[in-house]
């Protein structure tokens, strides 16, 4: 059966500041999707990561169908509506067009998407950052797909012994999607020269070179590119295929436990580790850290098993305290040098503003 996977995901409203989305806008969201999406959908889930509500559906109407995106959109209209009533912090801030177009890309909300023939069973994990950039999954990505260091199937399993291919997007440039193809294992040191700016090269997708099907999809929507100034982070979300021809579920997560630095927190003008939490997590320490939460399920003739939260494991606990020290320690350096973002990444106006008026003070000395 071909099946297509869509998540779209999207910051509503949120109780006292960026922590977390009502239970009262989450029921709204999951009852609007399961009365309107009932003869379009042939299941969904509805999660939250941080202050972001996440729809993630299964159907057969292939990607970035106007009904399904329409159905979101409403959604997320519905839950903006509740949130407005509740007095939430930031309701319907992702939204960011006064009306649906055909698209929810490019409207605020992210969305990534996968159309595949079923296998006879299809394991995949759904992830979603929050207080982070689409960039925060270069380097997990990178080593769970080319990197013998964390996935061993790459030197133990014929099913990946040719690798696989990564279309890296520039999300600098908006006039219209600029990409570029490269393999692994041969273009790797390309590859790496790419994926380490993660504030402007980002992986969109990535496929078997074995099969040619694809594995991975990540939203890579850049909300000050649409709005032109700051709304919050992009947050983005993934969807990945696991077993057989693609990583096994614990290579794909492996490089988590790093705690890699990541853009956003604060004001998504700062650098963090990236936090491995539990389903359904939400924000604390300094509007952060960034987190990463991970669904597994199968899906059988588009229906869905319940989610297992890879993340909720003893190991992680420990991965989460090590995480904290990182973060408390980088937010000892407060806003000094690698603390806080470039000033061609920051995303508040202010400071922008206050350069302009300062380098008008400066003199040239005889």
């Amino acid at each position: 059966m071909k099946v297509t996977l869509s998540v779209l995901k999207a910051d509503i409203g949120s109780i006292g500041g960026h922590i977390t989305p009502s239970k009262a806008i989450i029921n709204k969201v999951k009852n609007f999707i399961q009365t309107e999406g009932k003869n379009t959908l042939i299941d969904f889930y509805i999660g939250y990561t941080g202050d972001d509500i996440a729809i993630l559906c299964s159907h057969e109407r292939g990607t970035s169908d106007e009904k399904i995106h329409k159905l979101a959109w409403d959604a997320f209209l519905e839950g903006t509506e509740k949130a407005k009533s509740e007095g939430l912090y930031g309701a319907g801030q992702d939204l960011l067009k006064d009306a649906f177009s055909g698209n929810i890309k490019g409207a605020g909300p992210a969305v990534a998407e996968l159309e595949f023939e079923e296998r006879p069973n299809e394991p995949f994990v759904f992830f979603a950052a929050d207080k982070t950039d689409p960039g925060a999954y270069n380097l997990p990505f990178y080593l769970s797909f080319s990197d013998p260091m964390y996935n061993a199937g790459l030197m133990l399993s014929p099913k990946m012994n040719k690798g696989f291919s990564f279309r890296i997007i520039d999300v600098d440039y908006t006039e219209k999607d600029k990409i570029i193809d490269l393999n692994s294992p041969e273009d790797i040191y390309d590859l790496a020269a790419l994926l380490r700016d993660g504030e402007k090269y980002v992986i969109e997708s990535i496929f078997s070179r074995n099969t040619g099907n694809q594995a991975v999809s990540i939203s890579t929507t850049r909300l000050h590119n649409i709005a032109g100034t700051y709304t919050g982070k992009d947050d983005p979300v993934a969807l990945v295929r696991v077993q057989g021809e693609f990583p096994a579920t614990g290579e794909i997560l492996a490089p988590f436990e790093i705690g890699h630095l990541v853009a956003g927190f604060m004001r998504g003008s700062h650098n963090g580790p990236l936090m491995p939490c539990k389903l359904n997590s939400t924000i604390s320490f300094f509007d952060g850290p960034p987190i990463v939460t991970g669904a597994a399920f199968c899906v059988k003739e588009g229906k869905f098993t319940e989610p297992a939260d890879v993340f909720d494991h003893p190991f992680w606990d420990n991965v989460r305290r090590k995480v904290s020290e990182k973060a408390a320690e980088i937010r000892r350096q407060g806003f000094s040098g690698a603390a806080m973002l470039g000033y061609n990444e920051l995303e508040y106006g202010g400071i922008v503003d206050k350069l302009e008026k300062l380098e008008k003070k400066f003199k040239y000395r005889d």
